[in-house]
């Protein structure tokens, strides 16, 4: 009689168990295959060598500072938009650790780092979990509002590097010839409105309801934008943010001798059209999952330096040495911020502990 009840919710397991299971294997499998097949391609020994004897590390440290001060002052904007949307103020100290913990989880899983820092708020402020997730859907969207606008700025001012990378590649020609495809174009056009029709026929089934719900909060988070009070502030805190993430490259090409040669190099604006290459080569990189961008970060950066004629091996040793120490670093804020969470906690349970006792003693002496 129980038998039939029970199957469905063994098979609802199952499905779960096993999408937790692909979500994990899935992005870790892209990492592993990337950089096995980087080290396929480069000259160990030649990496080897520039690692222990190549590399001015004072550079890499700076670029390490000027990764956590991107953090702290992407907690600071973070804490703008979440103020707009009704939740409460957070100590500043408790923005920077949403965005260290964040990352550091990012480099344990895909993502993770997104949807801890969204229930870190929601209980600290004890405030609705999706609120919170609005807003961090509007913080990655105006990210990618940035992304392309970094995109048509390296299409402008770095059209040759673009035209070689097209030359050169299979990939930059296939994107090349799709691009230009207007067949293309018109099927994705036809699947728009497919998906438009669909959604439309099938507008009242939980499925779609649940994909309408989060693009709603992701608009919500987003809207706030336009209405918030510190606007200004958000637009100068977003461009800090960015010139920091431009920075850690740049840092990085004076800690190689490949790269400081493409700072003296005529044309190359004291290596700003290369650092910016190579920095949106990067960006782009991120959107396939893995553990923190192992993998395709660093080939994405090591293609983008070949373009300026430095060799497989040269560009890996910068990819892996960058990666690392942020990587690094990483780790590092995200100790912080368990540390601080822990005290925090600790500190909270003593308040309430004091409260009760305080409130124990008052009824005591009243009874008396």
């Amino acid at each position: 009689m129980n038998a039939p009840a029970s199957t469905p919710s063994s098979s609802h397991d199952i499905r779960y168990a096993f999408g937790r299971v692909l979500k994990v294997v899935v992005p870790l499998g892209i990492s592993v295959v990337l950089v096995v097949w980087l080290f396929h391609k480069v000259d160990i020994a030649r990496v080897e060598a520039i690692i222990r004897d190549g590399v001015d590390y004072r550079f890499i440290v700076a670029m390490m500072l000027v990764t956590m001060f991107s953090h702290m002052i992407r907690g600071i904007r973070w804490g703008i938009q979440l103020r707009a949307a009704g939740i409460p103020r957070m100590p500043v100290v408790a923005e920077y650790v949403s965005i260290f913990g964040a990352y550091a989880l990012n480099l344990v899983f895909p993502f993770l780092g997104e949807g801890w820092r969204c229930v870190y708020v929601a209980r600290r402020q004890q405030c609705r979990l999706s609120t919170v997730v609005g807003t961090d859907l509007g913080d990655r969207a105006s990210d990618g509002v940035v992304i392309g606008l970094l995109i048509v700025l390296t299409l402008f001012v770095a059209h040759p590097s673009i035209d070689r990378f097209i030359d050169r590649y299979p990939i930059g020609e296939a994107l090349d010839r799709y691009a230009t495809d207007g067949l293309l174009w018109v099927c994705i056009v036809g699947v728009v409105a497919l998906l438009a029709v669909c959604g439309w026929i099938f507008r009242r089934t939980r499925a779609v309801q649940g994909m309408l719900a989060s693009v709603r909060r992701m608009w919500s988070g987003f809207a706030v934008l336009f209405h918030m009070k510190g606007i200004g502030l958000y637009l100068i805190l977003t461009m800090g943010i960015w010139i920091c993430y431009f920075s850690e490259t740049y840092l990085c090409f004076y800690a190689f001798p490949f790269t400081r040669a493409l700072i003296e190099q005529p044309g190359s604006c004291l290596g700003l059209v290369p650092g910016l290459v190579v920095f949106v080569f990067g960006s782009c990189s991120m959107i396939v999952p893995s553990n923190g961008g192992l993998g395709p970060w660093n080939i994405a950066v090591m293609f983008a330096l070949t373009l300026f004629g430095v060799s497989d091996s040269d560009g890996a040793a910068y990819s892996i040495v960058c990666w690392s120490f942020q990587s690094a670093m990483l780790v590092a804020l995200g100790i912080f911020s368990a540390l601080y969470i822990m005290i925090h906690r600790r500190s909270v349970r003593e308040r309430v502990n004091g409260g009760m006792a305080d409130t124990g003693v008052a009824s005591t002496d009243k009874n008396s």
